[in-house]
């Protein structure tokens, strides 16, 4: 069973985390992926998302996949709990996924049922071709793609992250405005994620009172 739960900003909807795990995650162990932020100049959500998967109780382990040896990557996914996809630039981290073969790894962990939790980059990468984050990130930092965006294809329909929040706003309603016609857009705010069980798809939306001020800073997706 496929269960995926799929944020522009992990700590902008984390209340409803706790709902979408079903059960007690306190003590849960989750391999922690940073990657698609280390081009970034702005990494400010790294730490906030690690702040807030603690203050939930679970036990965060750093899996830095573009230094990690491939059998790391493979025990370090298999160890955890959960498996969550840091923010940042997309082109990168699919770069790497593929570089160390973690992105075939992360697919078997998702298809035997281990729960995924991606923040915008990392939701991103799921889809079956991140073209479209070129509206919003930097395709430079990745040079090995070789223009091929084909992705994990975990699920058929492409996240467009940080909807109606600065300084993204223009950029999701560009690629909203250029490919709505051509790919299944899942357009959604930084308070909240796309839950996924299986075949069952539907948007979660934070409680009011946790929607502080909390937009995406510049070169973070």
């Amino acid at each position: 069973m496929k269960t995926l739960f799929l944020s522009s900003y992990f700590s902008g909807v984390a209340k409803r985390f706790p709902d979408f795990a079903g059960g007690e995650i306190a003590g849960k162990k989750v391999a922690f992926i940073p990657t698609a932020s280390l081009p970034e100049k702005v990494t400010f959500y790294v730490e906030a998302d690690k702040k807030t998967l603690l203050k939930l109780g679970m036990r965060v382990h750093t899996l830095e996949i573009s230094t990690a040896s491939p059998s790391e990557i493979e025990k370090g996914l298999e160890a955890a709990d959960y498996i969550f996809v840091e923010g940042g630039n997309t082109f990168f981290l699919l770069q790497e996924l593929k570089r160390t073969g973690a992105d075939k790894s992360i697919l078997r962990q998702i298809d035997q049922g281990k729960p995924y939790i991606g923040a915008s980059a990392g939701s991103m990468i799921l889809a079956p071709t991140i073209e479209y984050a070129r509206l919003m990130d930097d395709v430079a930092a990745a040079p090995r793609l070789n223009g091929d965006f084909s992705a994990l294809v975990a699920v058929d329909f492409c996240v467009v992250p940080h909807f109606t929040n600065a300084p993204f706003k223009k950029a999701a309603q560009q690629i909203v405005a250029e490919y709505a016609q051509r790919l299944d857009l899942r357009p959604i705010s930084n308070h909240q994620a796309i839950v996924v069980r299986n075949n069952q798809v539907e948007i979660v939306a934070a409680p009011t009172r946790q929607r502080k001020n909390t937009p995406a800073k510049q070169g973070e997706a």
